[in-house]
């Protein structure tokens, strides 16, 4: 269950005032111990991997998320610890970037509450919010990978952000995807 936030602290004015104290463990990971893995897009001149590198702690809210599903994956089945690879979208060169971790549960999104904000929602309220967040926090900036070699590499067929039309945000990767990106292409 997404976190109380201080609506007050959200609009504020200080991006990490509503920050949560990041949890241990999301409960789907509580029996298993399954790492799992994210692709999670960010349009650099909203928020770039050199952003987060110089974010206090290295650590962003990922905030903006205006997808049921990616809202979901973050929800139902983020947990604090998985893998992300930090992609930039939306940009002349998209690809992956660098490598993050998930830093925190889910809790409600506060740009969801801001008038002032492009992703304000005047049908979420503050009782029963509609959009959720996860902190992100860098593990390294890498190399770009751009989106046209990672069409050209068999080894990442089947990959949900080759797919054609695919525009989630976020996307999960599977195991052996995230172990060949990690051995095979991301040298810094």
């Amino acid at each position: 269950m997404p976190q109380a936030i201080d609506v007050m602290a959200c609009l504020s004015g200080d991006p990490l005032a509503y920050l949560p104290t990041p949890t241990a463990s999301h409960p789907e990971h509580e029996n298993d111990m399954t790492q799992r893995y994210w692709l999670m897009k960010s349009e650099p001149d909203e928020a770039s991997i050199d952003d987060l590198a110089n974010a206090k702690q290295h650590t962003l809210p990922w905030t903006g998320v205006r997808n049921y599903q990616a809202r979901n994956f973050m929800r139902d089945d983020m947990g604090v610890g998985d893998g992300v690879l930090f992609y930039h979208s939306s940009c002349a060169v998209p690809g992956i970037a660098g490598l993050a971790t998930v830093a925190s549960t889910a809790y409600p999104d506060p740009t969801q509450f801001d008038p002032k904000s492009p992703y304000f929602d005047p049908k979420s309220k503050p009782e029963s919010p509609r959009w959720l967040l996860v902190d992100v926090k860098l593990d390294r900036k890498t190399r770009l990978v751009p989106l046209t070699e990672m069409r050209q590499t068999p080894e990442l067929d089947g990959m949900l952000v080759l797919a054609r039309g695919n525009r989630l945000s976020i996307t999960p990767v599977s195991p052996e995807h995230w172990k060949f990106i990690s051995k095979h292409l991301l040298r810094v």
